[in-house]
């Protein structure tokens, strides 16, 4: 089985950490999650190309195998959203 990559970009700010939390708490073992703090980088800039890529103009948001939630696009960031996409999902 493969797991679901789970994204989430922060700027390392508390307002962004009550989403990082969520996600850990709802993620199952079919998910890797992976947390981005935009304002320190990472190797190479790697999470600031992918936030370009996904086309982030908001944070925090979540992807989840490469592909932006919707919520993140539009509205707030709920566990309904985050279940809706599988994440917790075996």
């Amino acid at each position: 089985m493969t797991k679901r990559t789970i994204e989430v970009f922060t700027s390392g700010c508390p307002v962004c950490q009550p989403t990082v939390d969520l996600v850990k708490k709802i993620a199952c073992s079919s998910c890797e999650v992976i947390v981005y703090d935009l304002n320190k980088g990472c190797d190479t800039n790697q999470c600031r190309e992918k936030a370009q890529k996904l086309n982030i103009t908001r944070l925090p948001a979540v992807a989840v195998d490469g592909k932006l939630l919707e919520c993140c696009k539009v509205g707030a960031i709920s566990e309904q959203a985050l279940r809706d996409a599988g994440i917790g999902r075996a």
